[in-house]
């Protein structure tokens, strides 16, 4: 599934195609995602300027003149630029057509991706009024991890993972965090020490960004907007590693589950 990285990766690329473009028509293949794409929603949007293109945890925010697109690329879908001339391929379910003759194209095998659109404020929209702190956000710091993590018996990859308190970490992500903090996913949260927070904190953010640099990763669907896929696959340290040896020390990695996701750690230099 594609995780905060992968997202900034499209957003990025969408920005350099779509931003202050014009769009000529929002052309629907089929409605069938994760909820129906309105049906009124290409009379919306058709003859909008693109003013910027944000996100919010995994959600992409096309910003036009008169409202937000709300983009989420679910389990495996993807933004692609296309010419409009393309062949269309089984499974694009959307195209946004730009006045630059190129199309933004929305493919999804299964169908777990959405679309929406507001008039109104996007933080408010009930899918996004919600989401916890990310890890780019300036609320998310040593403080407010110790303070989520107090009295909680849970496994601190349990708490990175939970969408209620931090978004956007992700299962791979939370694996190479907390092997770069030398934390075994086990420990407790609540047992971590002050010093161990503020490493976690660190090696979020420096995983995230890494992963960004990397164009993200991937390990089965995900491509970026041009159809190439994420090269942080190469810079793992733990996922998807188990028995081979540790980057660092040479210790095989271990894996086990935790619930009910993979994770991957060095019982040597994760304590």
């Amino acid at each position: 599934m594609p995780e905060l990285p992968e997202v900034e990766t499209t957003r990025r690329g969408i920005e350099r195609a779509l931003k202050s473009r014009r769009v000529e028509v929002l052309r629907i293949y089929d409605r069938r995602l994760r909820w129906p794409i309105e049906a009124n929603l290409p009379e919306e949007v058709a003859g909008q300027r693109v003013l910027a293109i944000g996100r919010r945890a995994k959600y992409l925010l096309i910003m036009l003149e008169r409202g937000t697109l709300i983009v989420h690329l679910g389990m495996s879908g993807s933004l692609r630029l296309r010419e409009s001339a393309a062949p269309l391929l089984k499974h694009d379910h959307y195209a946004l057509l730009i006045n630059s003759g190129k199309e933004l194209r929305f493919h999804d095998p299964r169908r777990f991706g959405s679309l929406h659109y507001t008039r109104d404020d996007p933080a408010e929209h009930r899918l996004l009024r919600s989401l916890a702190p990310e890890p780019f956000d300036k609320a998310f710091d040593a403080e407010y991890l110790r303070r989520i993590t107090r009295g909680r018996r849970a496994a601190i990859k349990q708490v990175l993972l939970n969408g209620r308190l931090v978004t956007g970490v992700g299962n791979i992500y939370a694996s190479e965090a907390l092997f770069r903090a030398r934390i075994n996913p086990r420990r407790a949260a609540r047992r971590l020490t002050q010093k161990e927070i503020a490493r976690l904190v660190k090696a979020v953010r420096t995983t995230l960004q890494a992963a960004i640099r990397a164009g993200g990763t991937s390990l089965r669907d995900y491509v970026d907007t041009e159809g190439d896929p994420g090269a942080f696959r190469q810079k793992l340290y733990v996922y998807e590693r188990d028995g081979q040896p540790c980057r660092v020390c040479k210790t095989p990695v271990r894996k086990i589950t935790q619930g009910q996701r993979s994770s991957y750690f060095c019982p040597q230099c994760q304590t």
